[in-house]
């Protein structure tokens, strides 16, 4: 049996209840509005969230795309590589047949010390050296002639491509002056040598770069690739001696960095001491493309910027030239730069009488400028 209800608790129900107030009512807009912000904000956030996952996605599927790219370009050069290597060999085979036979023949046909004038009888005798793999009368003919610097460059090639062996006459050949200059008595005219280490080092490129796909493989024994690398780790040490790469000389410094491309043997975790020497040296017309060739094209921004700062703004037109980096570094106002600086430079040593350049850098500063 249920219970009967209080008729005053039922009287109580029936109250009607008062109005929310305005409080509440500012309450709960606050409230909404709060909450609607929040939503706001947490929906742009998801928004960029979003966009950003997706960038790092399209990033990422380049990267691969990229990656993929490069592996099956890679796949695809180690593949040449391989399908090639035979021909390749067989080619050098029958080019050190040909050599073997010139050289035997040569024998008995000695030639006197080749002094000649004209371009075939230059090239006659650097034959005659290079068949008989008489690296050091090679060597000392070649010193004796650099006022045919051009016909040198033109000719060393073919006659290196006449040696037995081309890479070890040639590391014999400039062995008198490089690692280590072994000379005794050297007269200071006399003294650099560094232009015959290059021009030689650089003829010897297309001599042993690979006849079927070129300059990406060099066609260089293990024995004396081994012997070029220590070669150039004995340099290396020698720096010390030297006083330092600030001191070293730029024709031993263009020697070297032309030894390591020519035999490749460049080491990726030199490339800080290959780009202070490049820096230090970067005067040297051939410097820029020598500064490729070490694998340093990733850093030229970096030291064309140095050279810059360092006020050697013609060094770097030329570099910027030479790897087309014009439009970030425009020339125009490079050179400027050069000519104000060396107006004062100029001003400066013209007004001091004691200076003894004065007369003899800037005889007559007024009408160059």
């Amino acid at each position: 049996m249920g219970s009967i209800p209080d008729p005053g608790e039922v009287a109580a129900d029936l109250t009607p209840q008062p109005p929310p107030s305005f409080d509440d009512f500012q309450r709960q807009t606050s409230l909404m509005t709060s909450c609607t912000l929040l939503w706001k904000e947490l929906s742009d956030h998801f928004t960029t969230l979003e966009q950003n996952l997706q960038k790092k996605s399209d990033a990422l599927k380049r990267k691969i795309q990229a990656l993929d790219t490069d592996t099956k370009a890679s796949l695809a050069s180690i593949k040449k590589r391989e399908v090639t290597i035979d021909g390749s060999l067989e080619i050098a085979l029958e080019r050190l047949d040909d050599r073997c036979e010139a050289a035997l023949k040569s024998i008995d046909s000695d030639r006197d010390d080749g002094e000649v004038d004209d371009g075939d009888g230059l090239l006659l005798a650097l034959k005659a050296f290079c068949l008989k793999m008489r690296s050091r009368e090679f060597w000392k003919f070649v010193i004796t002639k650099k006022k045919e610097l051009d016909a040198l460059r033109s000719q060393i090639p073919m006659a290196l491509g006449e040696c037995v062996d081309p890479p070890r006459f040639v590391l014999e050949a400039i062995s008198e002056v490089f690692p280590v200059d072994r000379r005794g008595e050297r007269s200071e005219k006399g003294n650099d040598l560094g232009w015959a280490c290059v021009v030689i080092l650089e003829s010897l490129i297309p001599v042993v770069m690979d006849p079927v796909i070129g300059k990406s493989r060099l066609m260089v024994t293990p024995t004396v690739k081994k012997r070029a690398s220590e070669i150039a780790e004995t340099w290396k040490r020698s720096l010390e001696e030297r006083g330092g790469i600030e001191n070293v000389k730029t024709p031993d410094v263009h020697t070297f960095l032309q030894h390591l491309v020519t035999f490749g043997i460049v080491k990726r975790e030199d490339f800080d001491l290959y780009r202070k020497l490049v820096v230090g040296s970067a005067w040297r017309k051939q410097m820029p493309k020598l500064a490729v060739s070490l694998g340093l094209g990733g850093e030229m921004p970096d030291m064309i910027k140095e050279l810059i700062g360092r006020g050697q703004q013609l060094d770097a037109v030329h570099f910027t030239y030479e790897v087309g980096l014009v439009n970030k570094f425009p020339p125009v106002p490079l050179l400027k730069a050069f000519l104000r600086d060396a107006k004062k430079a100029a001003a400066s040593i013209m007004e001091d009488p004691d200076n003894p350049g004065r007369a003899t850098v800037f005889p007559d500063t007024r009408i160059f400028f």
